[in-house]
């Protein structure tokens, strides 16, 4: 799994799950040093996040010259009527969880991402074929994905 790029929401800190905003010029070096960072691998299947945001991405990294898969299920948590808000609207983990806020405005549960992801990843990853896929998502689904597995040793790299 992939992260996309630094996005125009990312630095004027807006909440950003289901509305997309594109990627800003350190997003597009960020995805150029993925690809460099990848070149070597002979990936069977490429996939995106319908978020234009992962699309880009991936299109970057893989300098557009191969045929891809744009799926829901990889898209971030929709924060309901909270998107494209200022982030200083995310209640802080210490005093509020983030289950006990959004749905209540028509967003998402985290075991609803967590249930969407896994079911997402785990049917691409059974299909026939499909040894080595790069999936292109985002921070908090892919957190979603590993936490299912309990992985301690997965390291976010948000650089």
């Amino acid at each position: 799994m992939m992260r996309h790029g630094q996005t125009l929401f990312n630095v004027r800190k807006r909440i950003q799950g289901s509305c997309d905003s594109p990627l800003t010029e350190l997003g597009i070096k960020q995805a150029e040093a993925a690809r460099e960072l990848i070149k070597d691998i002979a990936f069977d299947h490429y996939y995106s996040s319908t978020a234009e945001r992962a699309s880009d991405t991936l299109e970057i990294v893989t300098e557009g010259q191969v045929p891809y898969t744009r799926v829901k299920g990889l898209k971030e948590r929709d924060f309901g009527l909270f998107e494209g808000e200022s982030e200083d609207l995310n209640p802080h983990f210490d005093d509020f969880k983030y289950d006990d806020l959004f749905p209540h405005y028509g967003g998402e549960t985290t075991k609803q991402v967590q249930h969407r992801i896994v079911k997402t990843l785990t049917e691409i990853m059974n299909k026939e074929d499909h040894e080595v896929v790069l999936a292109v998502s985002h921070a908090g689904a892919s957190m979603q994905f590993f936490s299912a597995f309990n992985d301690p040793d997965i390291i976010f790299n948000s650089g």
